[in-house]
């Protein structure tokens, strides 16, 4: 008689308590364990452990459930225990359809402190009424503490959460922190100057401004990353520095325990500047944040328009020039201001001694954001794209040029730089990489967008750094799952490293030496396909 393969699974749904040697999802398995060592006698063998910890019953998105149900469906898996009929789910609905996805599969379902048949119109029935009152407890506690959160917010108190930046957490409450409170003034301050939320967010890094860095009670340090556009208007309609907390369910405001940063006067004036930009967009806005808007072109001579995107609350800036053209416009700016930067900082003694001169005396780095961007506008003239290459046409016309000069500045930088003259024209190529590879995760190398020939080998290489240690770990230890654990990846993106990792070395040697250009989309689609 074939024998049945059990899992355990258990789960617990807040993290407190993990961190004990013996916790609450040992004990799960331990007596699971002991249930089904004592089923020995039906053949039941013990298989594997799928343990979620910190993640409530009330979503299937469980890593751990996830790959339980892989594994079933590829009949490893016969019988799942639980301790209680709540560890694997407090939705009916979603119990349901995994009861439906066990009967597919031919797999049964055991509770050991609840004893029932699900084989079994009665035992169904219990099943149903004890989920019922798992959900009903659910509920109950998620409104307690809903109701607790807004009376906790009616009398000004700090409820936790990642503090908002300009303010510390100390006992459980807002404390200002002084230079990330001068770095708020500023912000209110410049948008009332640049009037513009895009070229704010886009100004901000350069003067070292960034979204709030912390440490969580774990010791995980996040934040610290540039300020996005929503996070910004988020920050510049935020009544919090006011020394107000806002409740957004009931829509109240109350005083806060903590000082305000900025003056009433200042975040009026923020919001009616807000609101009179909002009231003047209609389907067209009022200069394009894109840098080289009505300058790019491709080879066909279209000129790319400017479009965008809007996924969780993110906005992605395109250029656009017909199916299939799509340039991201952050990478085409960044690649067109290093561009500039280059040229700037080379040697131009071949150039007329006027133009030169020139432009040895602009100062780009003492510029403030608006005024960089208004001399990659005036300099490049335009630029076209084709697979592999954007070239820019650089303006060579001194006079507008005389605008940006600084009579006390000269660049003493005489880099060595390559570029052609055509009249009154100078061309400049850069080759580039169309990378539309999204996957991520922790180790992952790639990501979408355009970028330089050297910045993609550099990547490609870090692909195969990572390909290869887990290439090690693996033959060391022999089991995938221990790769999966202890790199802290996924399945998904194991199996696809391991392609990398057991391509045959020629064809790796021809792409590490520059000799085949490839992005990594591209890599990841053929490594199955050249496998030693």
């Amino acid at each position: 008689m074939p024998k049945i393969k059990c899992a355990v699974y258990v789960r617990k749904s807040t993290e407190h308590g993990l961190e004990q040697e013996f916790n609450s999802l040992d004990n799960q398995e331990q007596a699971c364990r002991a249930y089904i060592a004592s089923q020995a006698f039906n053949d039941w063998e013990y298989y594997k452990t799928y343990a979620d910890g910190g993640i409530s019953g009330g979503t299937m998105e469980r890593p751990a459930l996830k790959q339980m149900l892989d594994d079933m469906a590829r009949g490893l898996v016969n019988t799942v225990v639980v301790y209680k009929v709540d560890r694997l789910s407090r939705s009916i609905l979603d119990f349901h359809n995994m009861m439906r996805y066990f009967d597919k599969h031919n797999a049964n379902f055991v509770s050991i402190t609840q004893s029932f048949d699900t084989s079994t119109s009665m035992g169904k029935l219990t099943l149903n009424m004890l989920l019922s009152f798992a959900q009903f407890e659910r509920e109950v506690s998620s409104e307690r503490v809903r109701d607790k959160l807004r009376a906790s917010k009616a009398k000004g108190m700090w409820i936790g959460g990642c503090p908002p930046l300009g303010y510390d957490i100390v006992d459980k409450k807002l404390v200002i922190n002084p230079t990330e409170a001068a770095q708020i003034q500023t912000i209110f301050e410049l948008y009332l100057q640049m009037k513009s939320v895009q070229d704010l967010t886009r100004h901000l890094p350069t003067i070292g401004i960034y979204a709030k860095k912390w440490t969580t009670h774990g010791e995980r340090v996040i934040g610290g990353n540039p300020i996005k556009k929503m996070a910004l208007h988020r920050i510049l309609r935020s009544k919090i520095y006011l020394g107000y907390v806002e409740c957004k369910v009931t829509g109240t405001t109350a005083r806060g325990e903590h000082a305000p940063i900025i003056t009433q006067e200042l975040f009026d004036a923020v919001q009616m500047k807000l609101a009179n930009n909002a009231n003047h967009k209609s389907g067209r806005t009022n200069g394009s944040p894109n840098l080289l808007s009505g300058r790019l072109y491709n080879a066909d001579g279209t000129r790319f328009t400017n479009q965008s995107t809007v996924r969780a609350h993110r906005t992605t800036l395109y250029y656009y020039a017909g199916a299939g053209e799509y340039l991201p416009a952050r990478d085409v700016d960044k690649l067109a201001t290093d561009t500039i930067v280059e040229f700037l900082n080379s040697d131009l003694s071949t150039l007329p001694d006027a133009l030169a001169h020139t432009l040895k005396q602009i100062d780009y780095s003492g510029m403030d954001y608006m005024a960089r961007r208004r001399l990659i506008q005036t300099l490049i003239r335009r630029a076209i794209y084709t697979p592999g290459q954007i070239t820019f046409f650089i303006n060579t016309d001194a006079d507008s040029l005389r605008a940006f000069m600084r009579p006390d500045f000269i660049n003493t930088q005489n880099n060595k730089i390559d570029f052609m003259r055509n009249g009154d024209e100078l061309i400049l190529a850069r080759s580039v990489i169309l990378n539309k590879w999204t996957g991520s995760n922790k180790y992952s190398a790639g990501r979408a967008g355009l970028m330089t020939r050297t910045d993609n080998h550099n990547m490609i290489v870090r692909a195969f750094a990572t390909a290869w240690r887990y290439r090690m770990t693996y033959e060391k230890h022999g089991d995938l799952e221990y790769v999966v654990k202890s790199e802290q990846t996924s399945w998904r993106s194991l199996y696809r490293y391991l392609n990398l990792a057991y391509m045959h070395p020629e064809k790796v040697n021809n792409i590490l030496s520059g000799k085949e250009v490839c992005s990594m989309e591209e890599i990841f689609a053929i490594a199955p396909q050249h496998q030693i």
